[in-house]
Order: structure tokens, then sequence, then C-alpha cells
């Protein structure tokens, strides 16, 4: 499906709270063709929303599961975070809120 988001004109980027060398471990083992960048610190994801804060949770600080589209201006234009990291939209459903948010 990137090929479709690409003449969509979208860039494909995920962000994980793992470590650089562990997000590139994955991209080689999983034959990734999109960049993962690391936000080992947490100083992004927690701007988002993307980030466990409730420090009584058993996953306080982890990486939630979550989508943007944000445009060229820097404007997120869709967002939706899973409450449980199991669920994942189809890529179908990213490439239709993409083309119905104006963002490409």
């Amino acid at each position: 499906m990137l090929p479709q988001f690409e003449a969509a004109g979208a860039q494909v980027v995920g962000v994980s709270a793992d470590p650089a060398p562990a997000l590139d471990a994955f991209s080689k083992q999983e034959n990734l063709k999109h960049m993962l960048l690391s936000d080992f610190r947490r100083q992004m994801l927690p701007s988002y929303g993307a980030i466990e804060t409730n420090e009584q949770s058993p996953i306080f600080r982890y990486a939630k599961r979550a989508y943007f589209i944000i445009d060229r201006q820097g404007v997120v234009k869709f967002v939706k975070i899973e409450s449980n990291p199991l669920n994942l939209l189809e890529p179908a459903e990213v490439l239709q809120a993409l083309k119905t948010s104006g963002a490409s």
C-alpha cells in the first residue's frame, strides 16, 4: 500500500518510543520501506496524546497505537488513537482518511 500513499502525495513515517537501534533492527527484519523514528526520550509523543500518562496504568509511559495525518503546513488533519495497541487500522482506512482530510 505504500505506493498508494506516495501516489496521493503522502509520506508514511512511523514513530515509536523504542530506541533507534531496536527500530533499525525491526525495520530490516520486516523489510519496511517507510521511515521509523524513535522518540525514546518521549518528547514528541505526549504532545500528540500518543503516550499513556496515567501513572496508575501498567503501561505508564508506553506509546499508544495512533494515526495522524499532518499536512505540509504542520496542521493535524486526522487523529485516531487506539486504546488497545492491538487494534490496527487497515491501510485502506488511513488512505481514505488522507483523501477526505484534504492534506494531500
